[in-house]
């Protein structure tokens, strides 16, 4: 049986994948990805994940039940783990400061992109707001195994803690835990009613996050 994450992955089919295969993740698995493009993307990934925590808060607020209050709390404190590993890289990889990191401005792509998210969550229920997280939550777990094998079969590649991070069983079945939170929230009624709507958030988050790769390709040229 599909859950409604695959329902909504097969309506966006073209846009997952020129999300989970863009030209970023493609030159990531070959290990060409130009270093000034991963590091301007860790930047801006970090500022994302500054909103994202903010959006996994506002589950907290909406929550109705106690297991909700427990999802937001798990993905708050995944988010923080992930925000330590960007600072953590982006000291060893390039030098940067925590306070360089801070006072890198948002890209237009990055205020676009969270600021949906936010508005999705305010305006509407834990559905919405957990539809347009999950291209991000679900999408880099999916990407992460399509790129473990370059790892697998080169321990030097330049990308390889990055690609294992997403890889690994933890993050594995933090989207696995995404896909049945998902499914939980559209067992309480009024999904299939509202099942075009939604598939509208699904895949505006979607091509926000291939827009996302694109960004990190753009500022590496004009840095």
């Amino acid at each position: 049986m599909s859950t409604l994450f695959d329902r909504l992955k097969s309506a966006a089919s073209e846009e997952w994948v020129s999300y989970t295969d863009h030209a970023f993740i493609q030159q990531m698995e070959a290990g060409t990805l130009p270093p000034a493009a991963f590091r301007e993307y860790l930047i801006q990934d970090y500022h994302f994940l500054v909103h994202f925590a903010r959006a996994y808060a506002l589950i907290g607020y909406k929550a109705r039940s106690l297991e909700d209050l427990r999802y937001a709390q798990e993905g708050i404190g995944n988010i923080l783990h992930e925000t330590s590993q960007h600072v953590k890289r982006l000291g060893e990889l390039y030098g940067l400061t925590p306070e360089d990191i801070e006072d890198t401005p948002e890209d237009p792509a990055n205020i676009a992109y969270t600021r949906f998210v936010l508005d999705a969550g305010a305006t509407g229920d834990l559905l919405d707001l957990h539809v347009a997280l999950s291209p991000c939550v679900i999408g880099y777990a999916e990407i992460g195994q399509r790129l473990k094998p370059a790892v697998d079969g080169d321990p030097e590649h330049p990308y390889a803690e990055w690609i294992s991070e997403y890889s690994s069983d933890w993050y594995q079945e933090t989207a696995r835990s995404a896909v049945e939170h998902i499914d939980a929230l559209a067992a309480r009624g009024g999904s299939d009613a509202r099942f075009g709507e939604i598939v509208k958030t699904f895949t505006t988050a979607t091509r926000a996050e291939a827009a996302f790769w694109q960004m990190g390709l753009d500022r590496a040229e004009n840095a």
